[in-house]
């Protein structure tokens, strides 16, 4: 076991250059910059690319270039520039276009200042650009995690040709804990056969933004919807603490989940009937953790730094009858075990 102290920014970027990323761009903008910075100096290292462009707009179509060719590639920002790369998303979607983005969110809206905050979910999980698509969405919510997260995101976008964002925040790109790389086992890359290599002596390739005739994009829009309907029905993850006869479910991801477990346990320790669900995929939703636990809980508590963005998803499965209170809200303020805890008391008592 070799352990290596490191950034959660760093250790997501040393995650995805032992992924086989070998193309990153990207745009400085605060709270990720460890992460550009890293990519800076190991890129040339790994024999890959490392381009700072103009903006996150170029940023996000020279990812389209080097996804073209079947090259693992990524890119990352925080809000505002993900908000700028919105049709570039849309567009290697239509494409199906494997990459992976890193959203290291601030607190918003508007440019927002660089405390952490996680109002970045509806962003990310909706959709974010025009049209109906989806990327693939990781919450991780430790550094060891965004290093063997990042590998997964790199074999989900291969396996589904599809974008993964990883959606972290500024307290997760910050924080420094020790990383055992011996546990990120590189996923296998699968053939590309629709990659553009050169024609060689085999039939042209294209790979279109879109079609351009009704019938081909009408087609094209049911063939990704079959595939999103696969995804939900395979990937979705999740973790359960104590949950099994909780009156009372925690449901909180990313940094939050750290201070909800730590307040689960106290409330475990003074005889409270609370456990915690952790989504690690934040789209597809994983409905199916909530499904079993609606028939024995009693009612959920929706822990995040913004104004209830997941709470819509909770409502969605779970139904809009059923009790779910909602602790948090935006603009960069952070939640502690403490207050999560008192407010565990007011609803068990």
């Amino acid at each position: 076991m070799a352990l290596e102290l490191m950034r959660g920014n760093e250790a997501i970027a040393e995650g995805a250059i032992r992924a086989g990323c070998r193309f990153y761009t990207g745009y400085p903008i605060t709270p990720q910059n460890e992460l550009f910075e890293y990519m800076a100096k190991r890129m040339p290292q790994a024999e890959g690319t490392f381009l700072q462009c103009e903006s996150e707009v170029a940023g996000i179509n020279m990812i389209w270039g080097a996804a073209c060719t079947g090259m693992r590639a990524m890119t990352s920002s925080s809000g505002p520039g993900i908000s700028l790369m919105s049709e570039g998303l849309t567009t290697l979607a239509a494409g199906e276009l494997p990459c992976v983005v890193v959203d290291v969110t601030r607190a918003g809206p508007g440019l927002g200042r660089i405390a952490p905050a996680q109002s970045d979910y509806r962003q990310v999980t909706k959709g974010g650009g025009h049209g109906d698509y989806h990327a693939i969405v990781l919450g991780p919510a430790s550094t060891q995690e965004m290093a063997e997260l990042a590998n997964l995101a790199f074999y989900l976008a291969d396996l589904y040709r599809n974008p993964v964002i990883i959606l972290m925040d500024g307290m997760l790109g910050q924080m420094m804990e020790p990383v055992d790389f011996d546990l990120v086992k590189p996923l296998p890359a699968p053939e590309k056969p629709w990659a553009l290599r050169g024609k060689g002596d085999g039939p042209r390739k294209m790979i279109y933004a879109a079609p351009f005739d009704d019938p081909g994009l009408i087609e094209l829009n049911q063939r990704l919807n079959e595939k999103y309907r696969q995804i939900e029905e395979r990937e979705q993850r999740w973790e359960e603490v104590q949950t099994e006869r909780a009156d009372l479910i925690v449901v909180a991801f990313g940094s939050v989940a750290r201070a909800a477990w730590d307040a689960v346990q106290t409330a475990r320790a003074e005889g409270m009937k609370v456990g915690l669900v952790r989504p690690i995929t934040l789209w597809p939703f994983p409905k199916k953790a909530f499904s079993k636990l609606r028939r024995s809980a009693k009612a959920f508590l929706d822990v995040e730094m913004n104004a209830g963005q997941m709470q819509e998803d909770l409502e969605r499965v779970i139904g809009p009858d059923f009790p779910i209170f909602h602790l948090g809200q935006g603009g960069g303020k952070m939640i502690y075990p403490d207050e999560v805890l008192e407010e565990i008391r007011k609803l068990i008592r």
